[in-house]
């Protein structure tokens, strides 16, 4: 029984990490779509800062997407190796 708790709660925090990543990666998009339709409205130039501003998010969001696995995969390296 504890065996498996053991193994169970190591699966968890293998993949906990992990977990986030998908809402900081729609998180951004998200909040660079409404920071352009807010200021297309103020500057009535919709719709181009909309769709530029979502563009920006969505690199930027992939971006630390990947940035995030490939520091992940590092530590999990070096952690193997001790």
């Amino acid at each position: 029984m504890k065996d498996e708790l053991k193994k169970i709660n190591s699966s968890y925090s293998k993949i906990g990490p992990y977990l986030g990543l998908g809402t900081q990666l729609a998180a951004s998009v998200i909040l660079m779509f409404f920071l352009g339709k807010y200021l297309d409205e103020k500057f009535e130039l919709f719709p181009l800062l909309t769709v530029l501003f979502s563009i920006i998010g969505s690199f930027a969001g992939i971006y630390n997407f990947i940035k995030s696995v490939l520091n992940l995969n590092q530590k999990e390296k070096i952690e193997k190796k001790e």
